[in-house]
């Protein structure tokens, strides 16, 4: 291998920088952008490295690439709606792992036998994770965007199944190192089959309540491979940046699992959202009998509070309502009302989704309070106003041992003196189960698509 020259070492050394604190800028909201920011002139950094690098031999293929994947990225980026985030991470970060795996495939196929052993180990188990994380994150995107049932999907032997797919590919996998690259192809062929069908089979029996952990998961599994894939290819920008997605899809896994008080085999393994509502609802009281009100009565509620806690769902990112919340606030701040929104970890389908569609409406940052800020306020506060978030705001979490939630750190909106829910319908939440806080003596549910809802309480506060 030809030494590379300095200044190719202090490209890397460069867009590594720009990496890491990109990250640590996208650790707060309000420097979110420019750590993106960073991040993508690291990039840009990496990739001329590259092309010069080159010296000329094969440049065009790198640059067409690029060109390609750019246009592709920014038409993503300008059309893709807010609400649809959550599909588009999953859908780029299951090409990231399926870059992973072609480079593998490129690599065994222009290897000759023998292969050394710290090569064939990289390639293998590149191969194998990003198989994994293509195939999944493409099951991941098709179940947020409702393609297929969010439900889990479970058969009879299904664990069975699985471990006959991952014993095939350790089997497999184990001897191409054995025999450092020297199988047939077909062995080749199989161990990817095999690997891009474990992926599948792996989030098939996932609920879609659970696909924040999911995306997480998988992104760490994205970074893994290609950590990997620079050892492969020797290039310390792709075992470093690898390493960090890695890492904090990792941390980022485990921290959701534990806002969701459930570790991450009962995530993986525990088919939440299956079922488990008629317990529920049996456990809770049965039928619930929920009051209406109507939007004149919820506007002169909130008009007239002192505090006023906004608890935001995926409902107000389907309903892209957002922006009419923050018109909302406005119109309340002016009457002199305390306005904060309550954000749940794992509300919405991604982690941070409630925030990014709350910073496009230029909500201020310091209003944003996490979990743990929002609870000691809600006793204090006059009305919590939910958008729809169900399975975060519900007390079944504390009490209902039947429930799949049981034990899972929730809002306490249950506390406030007042709630008002809006809601399209008296469906369950995406895990699937009824929330018993809609038949509490100081719940009233505003039926009603949730833009249209707040628009109409905008109206009427104006109004008062």
């Amino acid at each position: 291998m030809t030494e590379l020259p300095i200044w190719f070492d202090i490209a890397q050394i460069v867009a590594i920088a720009l990496f890491i604190l990109g990250l640590r800028y996208l650790s707060s909201p309000a420097t979110a952008r420019f750590g993106n920011r960073l991040a993508m002139v690291g990039m840009g950094v990496a990739l001329i490295a590259f092309i010069a690098e080159t010296h000329g031999i094969g440049w065009w293929a790198i640059a067409l690439g690029a060109i390609i994947g750019s246009a592709i990225g920014l038409v993503f980026a300008l059309r893709v709606k807010m609400t649809a985030m959550p599909q588009m991470v999953a859908l780029f970060n299951g090409a990231g792992g399926a870059a992973a795996l072609c480079i593998s495939v490129i690599e065994i196929g222009a290897g000759q036998p023998p292969i050394p052993w710290l090569i064939i180990v990289s390639l293998v188990l590149s191969a194998i994770i990003g198989a994994l994380s293509a195939s999944g994150s493409i099951i991941a995107f098709l179940k947020l965007q409702e393609v297929m049932t969010g439900r889990p999907i479970t058969y009879p032997g299904q664990q069975i199944v699985n471990a006959l797919v991952l014993l095939c590919i350790v089997g497999l996998g184990g001897w191409m190192i054995a025999m450092q690259g020297d199988v047939p192809i077909g062995a080749v062929i199989g161990l990817f089959a095999a690997a891009l069908a474990l992926g599948v089979l792996f989030v098939l029996p996932i609920g879609g309540a659970d696909m924040p952990v999911v995306i997480s998961l998988l992104n760490s599994f994205t970074g893994v491979a290609v950590a990997i894939a620079g050892f492969e290819l020797s290039h310390e920008i792709l075992i470093v940046a690898g390493t960090i997605v890695g890492a904090s899809g990792t941390l980022l896994t485990i921290m959701m699992g534990k806002a969701m008080n459930r570790p991450l085999s009962n995530v993986l393994f525990g088919a939440f959202g299956s079922g488990g509502g008629g317990e529920a609802a049996a456990a809770s009281g049965g039928p619930q009998n929920v009051r209406s009100a109507s939007a004149d009565d919820v506007a002169t509620m909130l008009a007239f509070a002192s505090k006023v806690m906004i608890v935001p769902g995926y409902g107000m990112a389907v309903a892209q309502a957002q922006h009419s919340v923050k018109a909302l606030a406005d119109q309340l701040e002016a009457r002199g009302v305390e306005v904060k929104y309550a954000i749940h970890p794992v509300a919405g389908r991604m982690p941070g989704h409630m925030n990014v569609l709350l910073a496009e409406a230029n909500v201020p940052y310091p209003s944003l309070l996490d979990m743990d800020d929002a609870n000691p306020e809600f006793p204090t506060t006059d009305v919590a106003l939910i958008i729809g978030a169900n399975d975060v705001t519900n007390p079944a979490a504390r009490n209902v041992t039947s429930s799949p939630i049981y034990g899972m750190p929730i809002l306490d909106v249950d506390k406030a003196h007042n709630v008002i829910v809006l809601k399209r319908s008296m469906r369950s939440g995406f895990a699937g189960i009824d929330n018993p806080l809609y038949e509490l003596p100081n719940t009233a549910m505003l039926f009603g698509d949730a833009k249209a809802s707040v628009d109409g309480l905008v109206s009427a506060v104006k109004g008062l």
